[in-house]
């Protein structure tokens, strides 16, 4: 099984495990200060000035990793304390399919499988919870015997914040971060997952973004430009959206009693005027809403089915 096989939570007798494939690369635009400090010296024909420079960046080095073993424990998500919250009971009317997209085929397997794997294979997951129309919970049910993890399902809601909090009702009183997800993501990387529930763990709440690529305007009732907004402070959300149960629980109890609506979860946190963290994701982390969005997760996963046409 190939890196990317296990990053995208292939199953070990999925037929994809044949090929070898990888995902584009997207670096980050965030580099650390040691990085660009190192590079500085190794462009440097002055080797007083280098050793100079290096004898410092040794130094940032001790206080870097006495400070990392300060934070260890603290930052540390622990194994089995995560509950996840796989929202899969969408209707997708967008794709215009017989069925629920995220039910629909992805390169053999269906596309809610692929995230399910990705979480169900990570020591930190103790549960998934799978919100869905009982009608496809076989779908998970088949999977018992490849994971390594707690499977409950629970019903959809009316919305999406009532699928969130019909999950949560579900989720194990000892678990320590609540992992929510988009099952129609289905190319979310378990090195994202890392880093964006080491964030919530942090910092109560967090969530997987990527930063605005195109110019976004502000239009006013009768569609002219009201304003252009300054894409540098701009970001996309993503899944998974991590909390702590107690800080969810209460931000539930607030939009109940006050009849908000919100259209992600963090949102719910957001009104209890609790900071959420956004940790940078990867621009493949992709929602499957339209027959264009799943050629698009074809071409990811197999960069060469694309060559052809």
């Amino acid at each position: 099984m190939t890196a990317l096989q296990l990053s995208l939570g292939l199953p070990p007798s999925s037929s994809s495990s044949k090929s070898s494939i990888s995902l584009p690369h997207f670096s980050n635009s965030c580099h650390s200060h040691l990085q660009l400090t190192s590079s500085r010296v190794s462009r440097n024909p002055c080797n007083s000035i280098a050793s100079l420079s290096k004898a410092r960046i040794a130094k940032s080095r001790i206080t870097c990793s006495a400070k990392a073993v300060e934070l260890k424990g603290s930052e540390i998500v622990k194994e089995k304390s995560v509950s996840v919250i796989l929202l899969a009971g969408g209707k997708g009317k967008r794709m215009g399919a017989s069925m629920p997209k995220q039910y629909l085929p992805l390169l053999g397997q269906p596309i809610a499988l692929y995230s399910f794997y990705t979480f169900s294979q990570m020591i930190e997951v103790k549960e998934i919870i799978v919100v869905c129309d009982p009608s496809y919970e076989d779908i998970f049910q088949d999977t018992k015997e490849k994971i390594q993890v707690d499977l409950k399902f629970t019903l959809p809601g009316k919305e999406r914040q009532d699928s969130v909090y019909s999950g949560l009702q579900a989720v194990d009183l000892k678990s320590e971060l609540v992992c929510i997800h988009d099952s129609a993501r289905p190319l979310v990387t378990s090195g994202d997952v890392k880093k964006v529930l080491k964030d919530g763990w942090l910092n109560g709440a967090a969530v997987l973004g990527v930063p605005v690529k195109a110019t976004i305007k502000e239009a006013n009732s009768e569609s002219y430009v009201a304003r252009t907004l300054d894409r540098k402070t701009l970001w996309e959300m993503q899944t998974p959206q991590v909390i702590k149960p107690d800080l969810l629980k209460k931000g539930f109890e607030l939009v109940n009693r006050e009849g908000l609506e919100v259209t992600d979860d963090v949102s719910i946190v957001e009104h209890l005027k609790h900071p959420v963290y956004i940790t940078e994701g990867s621009y493949t982390n992709i929602k499957v809403t339209t027959p264009d969005d799943l050629l698009l997760a074809e071409r990811i996963l197999n960069p060469s089915s694309g060559e052809a046409s």
